[in-house]
């Protein structure tokens, strides 16, 4: 009879053990699961990359006649070159009284969104060898500078018509007093007649004469600082 109770007692664990192992069967399949993953990207709608920046650069014309072949990206001073004129007069010869003229027109390049551009005040043009010692004649001379979204005729007219006249006063230290508006892909041209004059009387420097100021030569440069 014992070993009958011991008999029946060793089935009963071994179908419970049975039981668990089968239980736990159940559970491994239970955790156990299909999976899936989905990715999205920034696109053009064609496949291409969509999200990017923008682009924003000038350029500059400084041809009298503003030829459309003439356009070019002068980043760094001293930059295109600007010839200063008058009628019967060059830039190299001027005397007590006298003006010279030189014109830029300036643009956003095709690609570019829009921007202002602000003229900063003449500093000496890089790398062009001048004969200003102490800078005497530098500091004498007056700018005007006048600008218009049409073109004009640079001379002395440009500052008794229509143009803007953003700067009047010392070469050393006058920038402009506004920003002009360029718009976006070329899309507007914006126009600047420069007016270079040496006073009379000359503003003497301390222990100069007049003649101190003879045959000297200069090359002032101007910046645009642009920004979209």
């Amino acid at each position: 009879m014992e070993n009958q109770k011991r008999r029946v007692v060793r089935r009963r664990i071994f179908a419970v053990a049975a039981g668990g192992a089968a239980l736990g069967v159940g559970v491994a399949a239970t955790l156990a699961a299909w999976t899936d993953t989905e990715w999205v990207f920034g696109g053009d709608g064609a496949g291409g990359p969509g999200v990017g920046t923008s682009t924003f650069a000038i350029e500059q014309n400084t041809d009298p006649g503003f030829d459309a072949a003439a356009w070019t990206d002068e980043a760094d001073n001293p930059g295109g070159e600007m010839v200063f004129t008058a009628a019967g007069l060059v830039g190299t010869e001027l005397t007590p009284g006298d003006s010279v003229y030189a014109a830029v027109a300036l643009r956003t390049k095709a690609a570019s969104i829009a921007g202002d551009v602000e003229l900063q005040p003449a500093v000496p043009a890089a790398g062009i060898t001048t004969a200003d010692a102490g800078d005497l004649l530098f500091d004498a001379l007056d700018v005007r500078v006048a600008t218009s979204a049409t073109a004009f005729t640079c001379d002395g007219s440009a500052f008794t018509g229509g143009a803007t006249i953003i700067a009047d006063g010392t070469l050393s230290g006058t920038g402009g007093s506004v920003t002009q508006s360029l718009s976006a892909a070329s899309g507007s041209v914006q126009y600047y007649c420069f007016e270079v004059t040496l006073p009379d009387p000359i503003p003497l420097a301390g222990g100069t004469t007049v003649e101190d100021y003879m045959g000297r030569t200069i090359a002032p440069a101007w910046e645009f600082v642009a920004t979209s």
